[in-house]
C-alpha cells in the first residue's frame, strides 16, 4: 500500500483504485483504521482516541489524500 505520510508514529497509506467510499488507512502500532476522505469519519477499525484526533486535525489542514487520489486517476 503506498504510504502518503508518516507523523508521530502514525502511518497513512492509500490505494488509488480501492473500493468506495474514498478513504485512507491509518496505522499506529498494531492498531489500524479506515477514515473517509470526504467526511473524516471512521469507516472500519479502531485507533486510540488521541491518535484519531491528531490525524483528523492534520487532515483538515492539509490535503495529501485528495491530491494523491487525484494523481492516481491521472
Amino acid at each position: 500500500m503506498p504510504e502518503i505520510s508518516r507523523f508521530l508514529g502514525i502511518i497513512i497509506a492509500m490505494y488509488y483504485n480501492e473500493h468506495n467510499p474514498p478513504h485512507f488507512h491509518a496505522r499506529y502500532g498494531d492498531a489500524q483504521v479506515e477514515i473517509s476522505i470526504e467526511t473524516l469519519s471512521v469507516l472500519a477499525g479502531k485507533l486510540p482516541p488521541r491518535v484519531i484526533t491528531v490525524k483528523v486535525a492534520s487532515a483538515t489542514h492539509e490535503s495529501p489524500f485528495s491530491r494523491a487520489r487525484e494523481k492516481g486517476r491521472g
